[in-house]
């Protein structure tokens, strides 16, 4: 299989000591009476996507609670690494927090390039939850393919392109393995988050992709995009009837892969800080509403306390190394 990508769509100056004692007493104070003003959420990815859908869902619940406009902050491009650099370098004094899905350490592994340490230079808040993504094709793909058998089939011995909603993703590792297993000649095209891979997708720009219910739900039912099997463990709820996981029809054991989405600070952040907004996160995580409204959009609900979340980040950094290494995933930039 001959692979071929195509892109569309800094490193952090140490503190002098007296700037960073300077910071520390800033956040410090700032503790008390946390927060007295509004608070930006950075999502390192494009308004319309499921990262921006789950940080809003998160906004909007702790915004009640906190007393502050929550404002949510759409600072897309570089596989995610733009928006998670620039919290990473934000004041840790808890008015600038990160929501933020795998790519997190996907990214920078991938590229090659770590403007940030994933797990030392954060805080962490709480997880929220995971999601499956699902290969779909669009109208590039003609409508008597139904089923991934009937794609490949099609797709072999055709040049095809297949779209991501960031280089170094899931979505992308996900396309790479299909692509490879199924004896596919494939352009990979990396877009700035999903929403706009999504419209990309709709207009018949490239044949197919990975996307996740939340984004790309409401075409998949309106039949405009169509779902052919889901990455992961599991098939999403509501496809379950129809749509098979790539596991289950054969695919390698390398599919067996979830992600996660969750909430994190700028490393060095108060504790009284982080001890009014733990809680405060929980409780919107764990409330009936917020579980309803995940579930309805096929995330599945999964709550994950800051040290928890933490561990589960550094195991996915460790499983995202072995995952580029087999890959050959760093060739593809």
């Amino acid at each position: 299989m001959h692979r071929r990508s195509l892109a569309r769509g800094l490193a952090v100056a140490p503190l002098s000591v007296p700037a960073l004692a300077a910071s520390r007493r800033a956040g410090a104070q700032g503790g008390a009476g946390y927060p007295s003003r509004p608070i930006r959420i950075i999502v390192p990815f494009p308004a319309g996507g499921a990262t921006d859908i789950w940080a809003r869902m998160v906004a909007e619940g702790m915004q009640p609670e906190l007393g502050q406009p929550l404002i949510i902050e759409n600072r897309g491009g570089g596989g995610g690494l733009i928006g998670t650099e620039a919290a990473a370098k934000a004041a840790p004094d808890g008015y600038t927090l990160l929501f933020n899905i795998t790519t997190h350490v996907q990214a920078p592994v991938v590229l090659r390039r770590f403007p940030y340490d994933p797990v030392e230079d954060f805080a962490f808040i709480g997880r929220l939850g995971t999601t499956a993504i699902t290969f779909c094709v669009g109208p590039a793909v003609p409508a008597a393919v139904t089923t991934l058998a009937e794609f490949v089939a099609w797709g072999r011995g055709r040049p095809l392109s297949f779209g991501n909603y960031a280089q170094g993703s899931t979505g992308h590792a996900f396309a790479l393995l299909l692509a490879q297993e199924a004896g596919l000649d494939v352009t990979h095209v990396a877009y700035r988050g999903e929403a706009p891979m999504l419209q990309d997708l709709l207009a018949g720009q490239f044949h197919g992709g990975f996307h996740s219910t939340v984004t790309a739900g409401e075409m998949m039912r309106a039949g405009r995009i169509r779902p052919l099997a889901t990455g992961g463990p599991d098939r999403v709820p509501s496809l379950a009837d129809r749509v098979p996981t790539l596991l289950e029809l054969g695919y390698s054991r390398r599919f067996d892969f979830s992600g996660f989405n969750g909430l994190m600070a700028p490393a060095r952040v108060p504790q009284a800080v982080l001890d009014r907004l733990v809680p405060v996160f929980r409780k919107v995580a764990e409330s009936p509403e917020t579980i309803r409204r995940l579930r309805a959009i096929d995330t599945i609900p999964g709550y994950e306390d800051p040290a928890t979340f933490r561990a589960s980040v550094a195991r996915t950094l460790r499983q995202w190394r072995e995952m580029a290494e087999s890959l050959d995933l760093y060739s593809t930039g």
